[in-house]
């Protein structure tokens, strides 16, 4: 999988962006120290003028890739969830059993994220802790509906929709297979959210992971 996904470009909505930060390497030292800033100091007191002064450009640099913090953490989370689907459909493609895939699949979205070495410029470990804390901040806003027509989370959308595929395959009579699968992709954030914040209020620890638990309630539920 890994020589695959290092020949992939991960592709993100177009209108997200004024200019494609891969197109250069200005763009890339954009994105790379843009998960680092965040990652450190937090998205709330995030701003272009400190990654500017970080990358050591100015800050109208940064405005000819994204017009605000916004679009930017929507590539970032838009990024995010499809290399996060590249995973889910190279590592269930070859598996023929359905409750087999299924917890597979839940697998994929749910476990801790390990470095991928076939993005240099990006650090997944800290995009997660970002995503984890911060994801919600991308569409809870006034502007939800209309970019959400915009195709601004189509990626997210369609992990869903994969995920909700599965269970449908693997149990044909089970009428809320997409309330399920988003159920499991914004569970697991916010498992890992309270296993590292607010431990006495979940089960998940260092040996019980939210892979783990919704592996569980999956199988439970669906009575497989």
């Amino acid at each position: 999988m890994q020589t695959l996904l290092s020949n992939l470009k991960i592709a993100v909505p177009e209108n997200i962006f004024l200019k494609d930060p891969e197109s250069s390497e200005l763009g890339k030292r954009i994105i790379e120290n843009s998960i680092l800033l965040i990652d450190d100091i937090g998205f709330d007191t995030f701003t272009f003028k400190k990654l500017g002064e970080k990358i050591g450009s100015n800050e109208s640099s940064i405005y000819r890739y994204f017009e605000s913090k916004h679009k930017l953490l929507l590539y970032l989370s838009s990024w995010y969830w499809g290399w996060i689907e590249y995973q889910l459909v190279f590592e269930t493609h070859s598996i023929s059993d359905n409750k087999e895939k299924l917890l597979k699949a839940i697998d994929i979205v749910c476990r801790s994220i390990k470095t991928d070495h076939s993005y240099t410029h990006i650090n997944e470990v800290a995009l997660n802790r970002i995503i984890i804390n911060e994801n919600s901040k991308s569409f809870l806003t006034k502007e939800v509906d209309q970019e959400n027509k915009d195709g601004y989370f189509v990626i997210y959308k369609r992990i869903v929709k994969r995920l909700s595929d599965i269970i449908q395959n693997t149990k044909p009579d089970f009428a809320f297979s997409a309330s399920l699968a988003s159920t499991i992709l914004e569970g697991s954030m916010h498992q890992h959210f309270l296993k590292d914040h607010f431990k006495s209020i979940t089960n998940c620890n260092d040996t019980i992971s939210p892979s783990d638990f919704f592996i569980n309630l999956t199988i439970n539920t669906l009575k497989i």
